[in-house]
């Protein structure tokens, strides 16, 4: 019986009453929906199709009509919003995820290993992801693992460390389609960090609706520019002529679904100082085009042209001093990070009975020594990877400086999860080179993780 059919409420192994769960106890509740149904039994992957790799490459640009959903605004201008408190520090330096947080890994694992791994050779082939497997993430709860109670969501503590191990546990199905489902997640995230209580009112409880109308949502931060630095962005923003508002311009590219997002988190520079900006799908200026990139295909990945957008003044999400951009692209890097561990551990799992059962002259090719050190290495330096990840995660949810550890952490994830995914094509020899062995689309994606800035955070 699988594990998902067995998480029940209460209990020794169930999720804690609401008396006594702790911060990650209030993640796993949310997960408490699926313990209840046969989702995975019911979810249906898509078939394969023959249609074009991307359908907005068909028509290059267009103005953003798929999504057209008005957000009501709603709470008090100017108010400060609801924040989530810090994580409480032991003071011991011990990253074993406890009994919840491992609770909160088994059933995103196994979401990622029934319903995930299955789906990404045909999503990676037509840059989608299957709407089943999208509602299936709803139903987990991943666009509102980041949010507070109070605002709808399941955690009464940052929750960067269990955000952390749930984008590790969907890497391990497939990059390309963990980015896909917790695109939305990270702009909730986002806004929970930073809006403004009118900012939180208007747009959080459409993340938190158990009808399946949650939006989809983009994190838009890179841009298609030659030496692109993060921290410069191109795409401007300036005061409206009336004074009532921002006006925008520019280019963002990698978004993921963004043909169906109905809200932005944009990146612009203001006064030489970046910027984020709330930006809705209906917005007058805005479009998109398709943008399918060598790896992580399955996000569908377009481009976001802003001429002469106009948002309103209470759009600017966080402070303008920069702070708050610089924030949301190291949580951003640390994403990254954790799904390149998780993308590296699908490698390893993948290589090393291979080569086991693989026979050259007679023996398994795991006797040679080229091979055996090979493997040895990629678990040595994955390992490294993890430690490094957990490590500015746990100081992220603590609400400590974490600038030092996530460079350094994205700094190894890019080096090493390279050479990881180029390791396990060489070991598979000529099936590493076949689509017939995940492991070509596994090197594909960890190739994004030095590219990529924004569209999840964590």
């Amino acid at each position: 019986m699988s594990l998902i059919s067995n998480l029940k409420p209460g209990g020794k192994h169930g999720v804690p009453s609401s008396e006594s769960r702790d911060p990650i106890g209030y993640l796993v509740a949310g997960l408490n929906r699926l313990a209840q149904t046969d989702l995975l039994d019911k979810v249906r992957l898509r078939k394969p199709t023959e249609q074009a790799v991307f359908s907005v490459t068909r028509t290059g640009f267009k103005t953003m009509t798929t999504a057209s959903r008005t957000f009501a605004k709603a709470g008090k201008g100017g108010q400060p919003g609801a924040r989530p408190k810090h994580a409480a520090a032991s003071g011991v330096f011990d990253l074993t995820p406890g009994e919840d947080e491992q609770m909160l890994v088994d059933v995103v694992t196994e979401f990622a290993d029934e319903v995930v791994r299955p789906a990404a050779a045909e999503a990676d082939k037509t840059c989608a992801a299957p709407d089943d497997l999208l509602k299936a993430s709803l139903d987990i709860g991943l666009p509102i693992l980041g949010l507070p109670e109070s605002l709808g969501g399941v955690s009464e503590e940052r929750s960067a460390m269990a955000g952390t191990l749930v984008a590790e546990a969907l890497a391990k199905g497939d990059m390309g389609l963990a980015v896909a489902t917790l695109a939305p997640g990270s702009v909730a995230t986002a806004i929970g960090l930073w809006g403004t209580d009118a900012q939180q009112q208007t747009y959080l409880p459409a993340f938190s609706a158990e009808d399946g109308s949650v939006p989809a949502a983009a994190l838009a931060l890179n841009e298609p520019t030659v030496l692109f630095d993060v921290f410069s962005p191109s795409t401007t923003a300036r005061r409206s002529d009336d004074g009532a508002g921002f006006v925008l311009n520019g280019a963002k590219s990698l978004v993921a679904r963004g043909d169906h997002a109905e809200l932005f988190v944009v990146g612009a520079s203001l006064d030489g100082k970046p910027v984020l900006f709330l930006v809705e799908s209906g917005a007058t200026g805005l479009a998109i085009a398709g943008d399918p990139a060598m790896g992580v295909r399955a996000a569908s990945m377009t481009t976001l042209v802003l001429e002469d957008v106009t948002v309103p003044a209470d759009a600017v999400l966080g402070e303008t001093d920069g702070s708050t951009y610089t924030e949301c692209v190291r949580l951003s890097r640390l994403a990254w990070c954790a799904l390149a561990v998780g993308t590296g551990q699908a490698v390893l799992d993948y290589v090393t009975p291979y080569v086991q059962g693989r026979e050259a002259f007679g023996e398994p090719i795991a006797h040679r020594q080229s091979v055996a050190f090979m493997v040895a290495n990629i678990a040595i330096e994955l390992q490294g990877m993890r430690l490094l990840t957990y490590r500015a995660a746990s100081r992220a949810a603590a609400g400590k400086d974490f600038s030092r550890e996530v460079a350094l952490a994205r700094k190894a994830c890019t080096d090493k999860g390279m050479q990881i995914g180029l390791d396990g094509v060489q070991l598979l020899g000529g099936h590493g080179f076949v689509k017939e062995h995940p492991v070509e689309r596994w090197y594909r994606d960890l190739r994004a993780i030095g590219i990529m800035e924004g569209t999840v955070l964590v």
